[in-house]
């Protein structure tokens, strides 16, 4: 099985234990973490990782500028978002969406999904 290393974005500290630890039983690690877009912002540019999941609303602010860096990188990305009417810039309309709370089995199936495309 391919172990991936995983940046995650998420500025509740409980979900964001919950997240790591399903991705941790899924066989990945995660490399790096950030609870706000501060802190997030230089991750995006220079971590080493495979995939990032990104939540949409960090503290009251929008990925997006996480999310462009990580595309200008060339490294796949997964939104979550507790969020139900939620609405994508056009830049990533069509990006996978997790919809928090969210099962393991749809994060590895996301996972799988962004790795393979």
């Amino acid at each position: 099985m391919l172990t991936l290393s995983v940046f995650l974005v998420e500025d509740e500290s409980l979900i964001r234990m919950m997240i790591a630890g399903m991705i941790e039983d899924l066989g990945h690690r995660v490399v790096a973490e950030a609870a706000s877009i501060a802190a997030a912002k230089p991750l995006a540019e220079g971590a080493k990782f495979d995939i990032a999941i990104l939540d949409i609303n960090v503290a009251g602010n929008e990925i997006w500028p996480v999310a462009q860096t990580i595309e200008r990188r060339g490294l796949p990305f997964i939104f979550a978002s507790g969020y139900t009417n939620l609405v994508l810039p056009a830049a990533f309309v069509g990006r996978r969406i997790l919809e928090k709370p969210f099962p393991i089995r749809k994060l590895r199936d996301a996972i799988h999904a962004i790795w393979r495309a």
